[in-house]
C-alpha cells in the first residue's frame, strides 16, 4: 500500500541535486520498483505496477525486432568458464565482474560456471553447429533476459544494477565485413525509433577505442541526460569482426567457394530505459507516463454529490464511460473508493502518471460530457461523450508528442560547446550535461581532455562535417581538429 499521504509536502524536487532522492522516492510509492530492502546489493524487485510498465516498454521493443527480422531465442544462463575464457579479451574485460557457480549440491564442480554477463560466447558457440553457409544469413537473433555483473561501484535503482533484470541483447552473423557493418547502422536506427518512441532525448557517439565493449572492433553508443545534469549510457551497439567466432571457430562456406569465420554484431538495451522513461518525463508531483506505454491510461474520479439518487447516477455514468473505452482499447478504472476524497484520488493518481484523468460530477451527467485532466499540463478539457474513444486517444497522442519536444528541447540546451580545456570545465561545472570541445583524433590528446576536464570521454559524432571542424585546433595539442569530443559526468 503507498504510504505517500497525497497533497502532503516533502516529495523531494526532480531537479539537481535531489533528482535521486526524488528517483528513489517515486519508484517506491508510486509502487513501480522496491529496491534496498531485498537481502542482496544491487537487486531489486519489479512490483505490480512497474512490471506492467516493463512489459509495455518490452513488448514494443519487442515487436520493433520482430518487425526489422530479428528472431527471439533463449540462452542457458550458465556459461562453463572454459568456453567464457576462450575470447581472451572478452573475459579480461569481464573478469572482475563474474559470478561464478562453484558448486552443484554439496559437490565442488570440476568446471566453474560464470551466471552470463553477457551472451556472446555462448551464442557464438551454438552458431558453430547452426550456421555452415553465407545462404542462412544473415541471421538475427534476441533474448530479453536477466545478466549478472559485480558492480563494485555505488549501486541504483534501475541504473547500475548486479542484477540487470531486462537486458534485451541482439546478436547477428554475416558474411563480410560489409553486411555486418549495415547492420551496426541498422541497429542504430531501430534504437532510435525505439527511444524517439518513448520520448527519450539522446546523442549518438562512437566510443574510443580505450572505451569499447572488450571483444568489439568498435562499439556506438546512445547518451540521455538525467535531471542532475549526469549522463547516462541507455544503449550500445559493437561491430564484433571475428573475434569471437575465431576464438569459437564458427565459420560458413562462402559464395566464393572458401571458408571463413562469420561476422557478428551485438546490441544491448536495459533496465535504463525505464529509468529513462521515469526520469525524463516525471515531475515534482510524481511520474508522468507516455500515454502509449501506461498500463492504466485513463482514471475516471467521481465528485460525490450530497444527493444519494445524484451518487448513483455519478457513479453508474463513470462505469459506463470506463465500459466504454474499454471496449475500444483504452484501459480505464473507475476510483470508486469510499474513503477518500476527489483530492486525495488526484494527487494518488498524479504520483503514479496515469496519462489521463477523467472527472464526472453531476454537470458532466446532465450535460453527457466528461471533463480531462492531462497529466502534464493539467489542462482541463470538456468533451462529450459521442467519439469518447476517437478523442481521448488524440489527447494521448498529443500527450506523447508534448512530452517528446519538451524532453528534446531541454536535452538540446543542455549539451553545450567549448574550444578550451578551462570552458570545457565551466560548462560542465555551471550548466552540467555534455560539453563538445575540438579533438585531433588522437587517443593520447583524449586522454588527457578526460582526466583535465574531469569527466568521462562519451566519444564523437558518427556524422560531423570535416570542414566544419577543421576550422578548429585541438586545446591539448593545437593541431587542426579532425572531430568532435564530447564528455560529461556520467553514472
Amino acid at each position: 500500500m503507498v504510504t505517500f499521504l497525497c497533497g502532503e509536502e516533502g516529495l523531494p524536487k526532480k531537479e539537481g541535486e535531489s533528482f535521486s532522492e526524488w528517483f528513489d522516492y517515486v519508484i517506491r510509492e508510486a509502487e513501480v520498483y522496491d529496491y534496498g530492502r531485498y537481502p542482496i546489493k544491487g537487486m531489486g524487485v519489479w512490483m505490480p505496477y512497474g512490471y506492467a510498465i516493463r512489459k509495455n516498454i518490452v513488448e514494443m521493443i519487442r515487436r520493433l525486432l520482430d518487425s526489422t527480422g530479428h528472431e527471439e531465442i533463449l540462452l542457458p544462463i550458465l556459461i562453463p568458464e572454459d568456453l567464457l575464457s576462450k575470447e581472451a579479451e572478452h573475459i579480461k574485460g569481464f573478469l572482475d565482474q563474474v559470478y561464478w557457480v562453484t558448486h552443484g549440491g554439496l559437490e565442488e564442480l570440476d568446471v566453474k560456471l560464470a551466471l552470463r554477463p553477457t551472451s556472446e560466447t555462448s551464442l557464438t558457440y551454438m552458431e558453430s553447429f547452426w550456421l555452415s553457409s553465407y545462404k542462412e544469413l544473415p541471421k538475427k537473433y534476441y533474448q530479453i533476459v536477466s545478466i549478472f555483473r559485480y558492480e563494485t561501484k555505488a549501486t541504483r535503482p534501475m541504473i547500475r544494477l548486479r542484477e540487470v533484470t531486462t537486458f534485451k541483447e541482439a546478436h547477428t552473423a554475416h558474411d563480410s565485413f560489409e553486411d555486418a557493418e549495415r547492420q551496426v547502422f541498422e541497429a542504430v536506427e531501430i534504437y532510435s525509433r525505439i527511444f524517439d518512441e518513448l520520448g527519450i532525448p539522446y546523442i549518438v557517439s562512437k566510443r574510443p577505442d580505450w572505451d569499447k565493449f572488450a571483444g568489439a572492433l568498435y562499439t556506438i553508443a546512445f547518451d540521455t541526460i538525467l535531471p542532475d545534469g549526469k549522463v547516462l549510457q541507455i544503449g550500445t551497439v559493437h561491430h564484433l569482426g571475428q573475434s569471437f567466432s575465431k576464438a569459437l571457430n564458427a565459420k560458413i562456406h562462402l559464395q566464393n567457394g572458401e571458408n571463413d569465420y562469420i561476422w557478428q554484431t551485438s546490441y544491448g538495451l536495459s533496465d535504463r530505459v525505464v529509468a529513462s522513461v521515469i526520469a525524463i518525463h516525471g515531475d515534482d508531483k510524481g511520474l508522468i507516463l507516455p500515454f502509449k506505454i501506461a498500463p492504466l491510461k485513463t482514471v475516471i474520479v467521481p465528485i460525490p454529490s450530497k444527493d444519494e439518487q445524484d451518487n448513483k447516477k455519478i457513479f453508474d455514468y463513470s462505469r459506463k464511460i470506463a465500459e466504454q473505452l474499454s471496449e475500444c482499447g483504452i484501459s480505464a478504472k473507475v476510483d470508486d473508493r469510499p474513503d477518500y476524497t476527489p483530492g486525495w484520488k488526484y494527487n494518488y493518481w498524479e504520483l503514479k502518471g496515469v496519462p489521463v484523468r477523467i472527472e464526472v460530477g453531476l454537470r458532466e451527467v446532465n450535460s453527457n460530457t466528461i471533463t480531462v485532466v492531462r497529466r502534464d499540463s493539467r489542462e482541463k478539457i470538456n468533451i462529450g461523450i459521442e467519439d469518447i474513444c476517437l478523442n481521448i486517444k488524440k489527447i494521448g497522442e498529443q500527450l506523447d508528442a508534448d512530452l517528446q519536444c519538451k524532453a528534446k528541447r531541454k536535452f538540446n540546451e543542455s549539451v553545450n560547446r567549448a574550444s578550451t580545456i578551462d570552458e570545457a570545465k565551466k560548462v560542465l561545472s555551471e550548466k552540467k550535461g555534455i560539453v563538445e570541445i575540438p579533438w585531433c583524433g588522437r587517443i593520447t590528446c583524449g586522454k588527457r581532455m578526460e582526466e583535465e576536464v574531469d569527466a568521462r570521454f562519451l566519444g564523437s559524432p558518427l556524422n560531423i562535417s570535416v570542414e566544419e571542424v577543421s576550422k578548429h585546433k585541438c586545446p591539448v595539442c593545437g593541431s587542426e581538429a579532425k572531430t568532435i569530443a564530447r564528455l560529461a559526468k556520467t553514472y
